[in-house]
């Protein structure tokens, strides 16, 4: 699953994910009838975090981090996992 279906699959709200073996707290929050997707999580007793922002235009995905790279926000959607393995 590329990380454009997994902002998609992601539940509206809150929940608990892991990444890297450690539990996160993850909001998902939709605006605009769905073509605009906050994530903000939060590793759960730790320090690190992810924010990012998705925008879904008629021509494309637009990804917009919030102040770390996009490619850490991509390897965290690519890794979270709901059950802890």
């Amino acid at each position: 699953m590329d990380w454009i279906k997994k902002v998609r699959s992601l539940p509206t709200g809150h929940s608990e994910v892991y990444y890297l073996g450690k539990r996160y707290g993850l909001s998902k929050t939709e605006f605009n009838a769905g073509r605009c997707i906050k994530i903000y999580a939060e590793e759960l007793g730790g320090s690190h975090f992810i924010s990012f922002n998705c925008y879904y235009t008629v021509r494309s995905v637009l990804l917009k981090p919030c102040e770390m790279p996009e490619k850490d926000v991509i390897h965290f959607l690519e890794h979270i996992k709901f059950n802890r393995e």
